[in-house]
């Protein structure tokens, strides 16, 4: 559901609370500067290659994928099922998707749809800047675009059976004046790990390490992921941002995603999802 002038109040506390996060210590790295202040990616959707080591999957050579970010017209994605990573029932069920795609359905991408992305999907979110919002006890992200919310509790355990979700369970704290580590689990299995459609299980594990780099002004995410119901092996992929500041704007604007943006050409597109009752 959405609220008109929500995502505005959500601004001003981000404002309000930066001064007390900057108060505690001079260790604690600022994502936040001032309420006008995200992080971009680069174009496109997909997750970088790590420098060494089994990594996420990637387009197939043979279908290599164009963002329309960059060319005039975007490519579907299809997966490289070549990736050693997958388990055989994971390989299974990405053929048939990809069989789909070629047949001419649209690949289905959570933010398209209107979908939470999960974790560690919410790192591919395009276009939009994700915020911050820093507390004493808590770290919000946030991005523009539908108002996906994640939120990372700070130096506390994780719970004894955390009950799924889609954003698990996210516990996190800062290293090295610089970096922001992130520890979730407790994920549903509903979303996807990427937008190649790799499915996961609830025993779905990752650890994100957010590093302020280039004098405050890029973000560099490496993010380990781990699922032996999913994986073969523990893998690791890369995400670059950099610096938004837009003087005179706030960024985090409100945007309803799911507002006339049904199936118009009866593709059979994933339903738009909606709420029985308020989730509050």
């Amino acid at each position: 559901m959405r609220f008109a002038g929500f995502t505005y109040a959500l601004v001003m506390l981000s404002s309000a609370l930066i001064p007390a996060a900057e108060a505690q210590t001079d260790l604690i790295p600022n994502f936040a500067p001032d309420s006008t202040t995200g992080w971009l990616k680069p174009p496109g959707d997909e997750f970088i290659q790590p420098e060494s080591g089994p990594g996420p999957v990637r387009a197939d050579p043979a279908h290599p994928y164009y963002t329309n970010a960059i060319y005039a017209q975007e490519t579907p994605k299809i997966a490289d099922l070549s990736n050693p990573i997958l388990k055989p029932w994971v390989i299974e069920s990405m053929r048939k998707e990809n069989q789909a795609v070629m047949a001419g359905k649209v690949g289905f991408t959570a933010r398209s749809r209107c979908w939470p992305h999960g974790v560690p999907g919410f790192l591919l979110y395009p276009v939009h800047p994700i915020i911050f919002i820093q507390t004493a006890k808590e770290v919000l992200m946030t991005w523009g675009q539908d108002f996906q919310l994640r939120h990372v509790y700070l130096n506390v355990k994780h719970s004894e059976n955390p009950k799924p979700s889609w954003y698990g369970e996210s516990i996190g704290h800062y290293e090295n004046g610089d970096t922001l580590v992130v520890d979730t689990i407790g994920l549903n299995d509903r979303t996807y790990v990427d937008n190649y459609r790799t499915p996961h299980t609830t025993q779905l594990h990752v650890i994100e390490r957010f590093r302020i780099i280039d004098n405050g002004q890029a973000l560099d995410v490496r993010v380990h992921v781990e699922d032996p119901g999913a994986f073969t092996m523990p893998w690791n992929a890369v995400q670059h941002y950099r610096i938004d500041h837009r003087p005179g704007e706030v960024p985090l604007h409100e945007m309803v995603c799911a507002e006339n943006n049904t199936d118009h050409f009866n593709q059979g597109l994933v339903p738009i999802p909606r709420a029985s009752r308020p989730d509050f």
